[in-house]
């Protein structure tokens, strides 16, 4: 009995790659990674806090901007409540989009010290001194 998968009995084509190589990674995927190693820098900046932190990312932000936000956000922060820790979600066709050709590491990275100060009650720069 012969075992054909497709009418020209070729089988199935698997992958390319390998899922652990990185070529297999999505940009998408790239991006949240990128949002956690730049979070995990400042685990030590949140101490005890950390664990009551969510970081997340979204495509877009909700089509219902806050009375406060002018223009799209990059990202938005919404306090512990109750049980609910706490939650920073930065969206990633803003941030790709306001790059233009730059790097969007950068973007991401000053998004999250901002959003992380805001958490915290301070000022940036107490965050990251060498913020520009």
């Amino acid at each position: 009995m012969s075992r054909h998968r497709d009418r020209r009995g070729r089988g199935m084509r698997g992958p390319l790659a390998h899922p652990e190589v990185p070529t297999m990674t999505s940009r998408a995927q790239a991006f949240d990674d990128l949002v956690l190693d730049v979070a995990h820098r400042y685990e030590p900046v949140l101490g005890r806090r950390w664990a009551q932190v969510e970081f997340a990312v979204e495509e877009v932000p909700p089509s219902d901007p806050a009375s406060w936000e002018e223009g799209v956000p990059l990202a938005r922060l919404w306090p512990a409540k109750g049980r609910l820790p706490a939650r920073i979600v930065v969206y990633r066709r803003p941030i790709l989009t306001a790059a233009r050709g730059r790097s969007h590491a950068i973007i991401v990275h000053d998004v999250l010290v901002e959003q992380i100060a805001l958490l915290l009650g301070v000022d940036p720069h107490e965050i990251d001194p060498h913020r520009p």
